[in-house]
């Protein structure tokens, strides 16, 4: 069988259901590839568990970190915080064989490829504002007076930077750098948690949450990175949409509560590089 470019997310395997979803997922063929965008879990034993677990299975696995990975909750025994739990991750997942943004691009050569594979962390930086906000603390307020606020501000650390938006922009830059040396003969495959262009946070049913969705600066990397497809999660919100002719593919699993009145059985795993476009 030709190998696939398969993708998940927000796997959330602090739910048993979700857990016991994860135990199930197999492969088409051997040789496939999956991609992970994200939320996997909160503690590092879960994270650990499941990407662990999804290996064994997988020709390759391909992890771009969520907000949940990076929160410090306090039950977990692991209470690194900011970039110092983000590189605690990546240290995690080289020891399992699971690829990273701080890793060398793969190069998937199965079905619909060959396209570069280039998992992304851009965290966000409010710049996904409520209509006649023009800064993150009239932004802010309107959320906060609309009662949404996201748990990322209990939760995810931004040390040793002054802010989150301060983390987003040395993110941003050095996925730039990344990005910019690819082999400008391939396409790529974007893999961030967050959606690089805001147009899938317009269906939120809050819409104030958008604020901790993204950032503007990633809007035009779909066209300047060549992108066939970018793969996306966050919004539990799973679906396709195009712009500029670039599918971008939310593969969200999300909470028990969201995908059983879908009538799931099991976690789905998307092709994105199939030639169909249904979902």
């Amino acid at each position: 069988m030709t190998p696939r470019l398969l993708a998940t997310s927000d796997l959330h395997v602090t739910y048993r259901q979700n857990r016991d979803f994860v135990s199930a997922i197999e492969p088409h063929s051997p040789d496939d590839w999956l991609i992970v965008a994200g939320d996997v879990a909160e503690k590092f034993a879960d994270v650990e568990w499941a990407l662990t677990t999804l290996r064994k299975r997988f020709r390759r696995v391909v992890w771009s970190p969520g907000n949940h990975e990076l929160w410090t909750v306090k039950d977990d025994p692991v209470q690194s915080r900011g970039e110092v739990r983000y590189k605690q991750l990546v240290e995690l997942c080289r020891a399992i064989g699971v690829l990273t943004p701080e890793d060398e691009f793969a190069v998937f050569e199965g079905a619909g490829g060959p396209v570069a594979v280039a998992p992304l962390f851009t965290l966000y930086d409010y710049t996904f504002r409520p209509a006649g906000t023009t800064d993150k603390t009239s932004a802010l307020a309107v959320a906060q007076e609309a009662g949404i606020v996201c748990t990322d501000e209990y939760f995810l650390h931004h040390d040793p930077y002054p802010s989150r938006e301060a983390w987003c922009a040395v993110r941003v830059e050095e996925s730039e750098r990344r990005l910019d040396a690819v082999d400008p003969g391939l396409r790529t495959v974007l893999v961030n948690h967050w959606p690089l262009v805001r147009e899938p946070t317009h269906v939120l049913r809050y819409p104030e949450f958008a604020l901790w969705c993204g950032t503007e600066r990633t809007a035009d990397w779909h066209l300047r990175y060549r992108a066939a497809v970018a793969v996306y999660g966050h919004l539990h919100i799973p679906r396709t949409i195009r712009k500029d002719g670039v599918r971008f593919d939310e593969v969200s699993l999300g909470y028990p509560r969201e995908w059983q009145p879908r009538g799931w059985t099991r976690a789905p795993l998307l092709d994105v590089l199939r030639e169909d476009d249904a979902r």
